[in-house]
């Protein structure tokens, strides 16, 4: 047996890891992926292979996704796949190009532009409100993020507190108020400064 084609028991431990990380990242943000690609066609119908080829080209280009700073890993995906994936709905409407369905590739383009831009200002709002949300107390946290928690409820931490739910409906509603007002200036300012 040739001693090239041998291969030692780190860099098979290496590749499961790195093939661990792949997946773990497509898999989080496989639905952000998945509208972007539907963006970028006419119709559902190519929608599927489109994932499908995006996700065998992200895995076959991914020794070469190198983020500048490991806490960038997850944004910098995200558009990395992305770019692969308007390539590959470029390609799968060039190849359908005698359907009458099929957006031209001036028209892709500008999608993928627009749906880029949209990313990164979701991007930008997600680091908004998680900013102000970390200027909340634990209690307040809580409290704001019981309406849109699966399990919580304002009713149960009424029950746990012995507070007035009416009263504590009230702190939300005056927190959602704070959160908002927050939320636009820290937003404000990343689009400013960014």
């Amino acid at each position: 047996m040739d001693q090239s084609s041998k291969k030692s028991p780190q860099s098979h431990d290496l590749r499961e890891a790195r093939y661990g990380e792949f997946v773990s990242l497509l898999a989080r943000h496989d639905q952000a992926i998945r509208r972007f690609v539907r963006s970028l066609l006419p119709t559902r119908d190519g929608v599927d292979d489109v994932m499908q080829e995006t996700a065998l080209e992200c895995w076959k280009k991914f020794s070469e996704f190198a983020p500048k700073k490991s806490e960038d890993v997850v944004d910098e995906f995200i558009r990395w796949a992305c770019v692969i994936a308007r390539y590959k709905a470029l390609s799968w409407s060039r190849d359908r190009a005698r359907d009458r369905l099929v957006f031209r590739e001036d028209v892709i383009d500008k999608l993928a532009t627009s749906a880029t831009s949209r990313l990164a200002h979701r991007d930008d709002q997600h680091r908004a409100v998680m900013t102000c949300l970390g200027k909340l107390t634990e209690d307040q946290r809580r409290l704001v993020l019981s309406v849109h928690s699966p399990g919580q409820s304002v009713s149960k931490i009424a029950a746990e507190t012995g507070e007035a739910a009416r009263r504590l409906y009230s702190r939300v509603n005056v927190l959602r108020k704070r959160l908002l007002q927050c939320v636009q200036g820290q937003y404000a300012s990343e689009v400013g400064h960014g």
